[in-house]
């Protein structure tokens, strides 16, 4: 930190996914004076009195307000944001689960998948980044998936799943490149957490190969560890959890 009397402060969006919840934990395990402002669209209790949760819904208008109430009630020349990680995201429906063929492909699914896996990341981000302008060595997470990946694609399907993590992806890199103009020790993380055992993976959860189905506390902890390990001189990084790179 660069001062000894700096608070530092983390902000958590999508707070209610089990990753979050075991994110965290990990972070105030880790860094027990550190405070942790996290929002969904869910109530929830933490028992720490470091961690204040906020229930919001996702449209820009209450985005806006959120952060708004965040900037007067936390903000101060003494507090360093230190990260920003999103949880939120979508991969199936009650209706429509990832399509095996372009025959399968939804408007509405596909709709649902966008909203939750890129417009709401970045309708965040559009009212943070002002916030960011002062703030140094922040780092910016969102949680992207191998299958985003256009070089790495070699069996096709899941078509809408794909195509919004892919411009997650993008967004994300754009981002950066904004980022970087006005935080220069700032930098963004893409995470692929790997098959976890979450309500988002449970139809797949049957064909994963032994060991590679993945507690949240355990991708929790890998995703904090390369958090703490992130360069500040990167632009961006496209990681799973082992900390290898992904191809674009």
């Amino acid at each position: 930190m660069d001062n000894a009397k700096d608070k530092s402060l983390h902000i958590v969006i999508g707070a209610s996914s089990k990753i979050a919840i075991a994110f965290i934990n990990k972070l105030t395990e880790q860094n027990p004076d550190d405070l942790v402002v996290s929002y969904s669209q869910n109530t929830l209790n933490f028992d720490s009195e470091n961690i204040h949760h906020f229930t919001t819904n996702y449209s820009d208008e209450s985005i806006s307000d959120s952060v708004s109430t965040f900037q007067t009630a936390y903000l101060s020349e003494s507090v360093r944001i230190r990260t920003i990680t999103f949880f939120n995201g979508q991969l199936h429906s009650d209706l429509h689960g990832p399509e095996k063929s372009i025959r399968q492909f939804d408007p509405a699914y596909a709709q649902s998948l966008f909203n939750s896996n890129v417009i709401t990341p970045m309708l965040w981000l559009k009212h943070l980044i002002k916030l960011l302008k002062r703030q140094d060595n922040c780092v910016v997470t969102a949680l992207s998936a191998r299958v985003g990946s256009i070089e790495d694609n070699g069996l096709g399907g899941w078509y809408s799943y794909r195509s919004s993590k892919s411009a997650l992806n993008m967004m994300m890199k754009n981002f950066a490149i904004e980022l970087k103009r006005q935080s220069p020790q700032s930098t963004v993380l893409l995470f692929h957490p790997g098959t976890t055992d979450t309500p988002l993976s449970k139809p797949f959860q049957k064909n994963v190969p032994a060991g590679k189905l993945f507690k949240p506390e355990f991708v929790a902890e890998c995703l904090y560890n390369q958090i703490v390990e992130s360069n500040s001189n990167d632009l961006i990084n496209y990681l799973d959890w082992q900390g290898q790179s992904i191809q674009w």
